[in-house]
C-alpha cells in the first residue's frame, strides 16, 4: 500500500531533500553551463551562415537582373545574368553547388526582367565540426529596362 503525504508533509520533505543535497545542483550547473554556451555558439554560427548566404544571394540576383537589362538580345541577357551571378557569388565568398540562373520577362524598353538565382549552400565548409548537407536557397530580383535605351536620334527635347 502506498502512503500519500499531506501537502504540509510534502513541503517539509522537499525542504529536507534540498537541504541534504549540499551543493550538488551548483556543481551540475557549473559543469553543464560551458556545454550549453558552446551549443548556443554553434547554433549561432550555423544561423549566421544561412542568413549571410541569403543576403549575398539576394545581392547576386539583383546584380544579375541589372546586367540582363543592359543587353538587347535574350541570349546575351541570359549569358550576362549567369556570368554576373557567378562572379558576384565568387566575389562575395559564397561557395555554391549547382548554381542555376533563370531569366523571364521582356527586354523591350520599359519592360521588366526577372532573374532567379538558385544555389545549394554547403554549411560544413565554414565550421570546424561540420554540419552535414546544405540548403538550397533561391532569390529573385526584377529590374526595369530603361525606357530611353532604344532612342537612336539626337538628344534634344521636343
Amino acid at each position: 500500500m502506498t502512503r500519500h503525504l499531506s501537502r504540509r508533509q510534502s513541503r517539509v520533505w522537499s525542504r529536507e531533500w534540498w537541504a541534504t543535497e549540499g551543493g550538488s545542483v551548483t556543481a551540475e550547473a557549473v559543469l553543464l553551463t560551458p556545454l550549453m554556451v558552446a551549443l548556443l555558439v554553434f547554433l549561432a554560427v550555423v544561423i549566421h551562415r544561412g542568413v549571410d548566404a541569403r543576403l549575398r544571394l539576394d545581392d547576386a540576383a539583383h546584380q544579375a537582373a541589372r546586367a540582363a537589362t543592359l543587353h538587347r538580345s535574350t541570349a546575351a541577357a541570359i549569358a550576362a545574368a549567369r556570368g554576373t551571378a557567378g562572379a558576384a557569388l565568387a566575389q562575395a565568398g559564397l561557395v555554391c553547388r549547382d548554381v542555376t540562373t533563370t531569366l523571364s520577362g521582356t527586354l523591350a524598353p520599359a519592360g521588366a526582367v526577372t532573374v532567379t538565382v538558385r544555389c545549394t549552400v554547403d554549411f560544413g565548409q565554414a565550421l570546424l565540426l561540420g554540419v552535414p548537407g546544405g540548403k538550397t536557397l533561391a532569390s529573385t530580383a526584377s529590374e526595369v529596362v530603361d525606357h530611353h535605351r532604344s532612342w537612336s536620334g539626337p538628344w534634344t527635347t521636343p
